[in-house]
């Protein structure tokens, strides 16, 4: 069978669009994970931490989504703020800040902590507007004092109401105080504790990312 040449036009027309709306729909959604060393999988290979758990969920689900750990061990809510440029130099789709818990073992001013973790929440927005936040909450121990303590779990809810954003209330929900899921310092989750990181996080980012890739 024989094409004149303006059918033949045609059809490659309708074959590019087609091409050029398959991959519009396979478009990557890229999660940055903003955080200290939760986030970052201290004592442990990266590959083990949250991030990368969540990673695996998403690839046996054949979600074309990618997730960034941008965790450093030791960062505090000041330190996020220094280096929130420079994670933002690639387009993100999700944004999930996991930061405070060190200014909280460091006994910090809260408003300086808030201040802080406001400003990185600002830059993100200015940045990339139609990015969905999410803020994981901390705790902190009691030895800085009850007023301290409950002022520093509340301050999460606080922001998260002020930027209309998602909440996680305590990222370490399922793991905090259970020693068999922590590393010997208490603080830092274990492998098997970074699994249940992943489903606390994931209970949050599953409706987010199923509505954007309208999966």
């Amino acid at each position: 069978m024989k094409y004149h040449r303006p059918v033949l036009l045609s059809l490659l027309f309708v074959f590019l669009l087609l091409l050029k709306t398959s991959s519009a729909q396979q478009k990557t959604i890229r999660v940055l994970f903003f955080g200290d060393s939760i986030t970052a999988g201290y004592g442990l290979d990266k590959t083990q931490a949250y991030p990368a758990v969540l990673q695996e969920l998403a690839d046996s689900l054949k979600w074309n989504i990618e997730m960034v750990n941008g965790g450093l061990s030791g960062e505090t809510s000041a330190g996020g703020l220094r280096r929130i440029d420079w994670m933002l130099q690639k387009p993100i789709d999700v944004f999930l800040l996991e930061l405070g818990g060190n200014d909280g073992l460091r006994g910090l001013p809260l408003e300086q902590t808030e201040e802080n973790l406001s400003g990185i929440i600002k830059k993100v927005q200015v940045k990339y507007p139609k990015a969905v936040m999410v803020l994981a909450g901390m705790q902190v121990p009691p030895n800085l004092g009850t007023d301290y303590t409950k002022q520093f779990t509340a301050m999460y809810p606080k922001i998260a109401k002020e930027f209309k954003i998602a909440l996680i209330p305590f990222i370490l929900e399922k793991v905090g105080g259970n020693p068999k899921l922590n590393l010997p310092d208490g603080i830092h989750p274990t492998a098997e504790g970074h699994k249940l990181v992943a489903e606390t996080v994931w209970e949050k980012l599953e409706p987010i990312l199923k509505k954007m890739n309208k999966l």
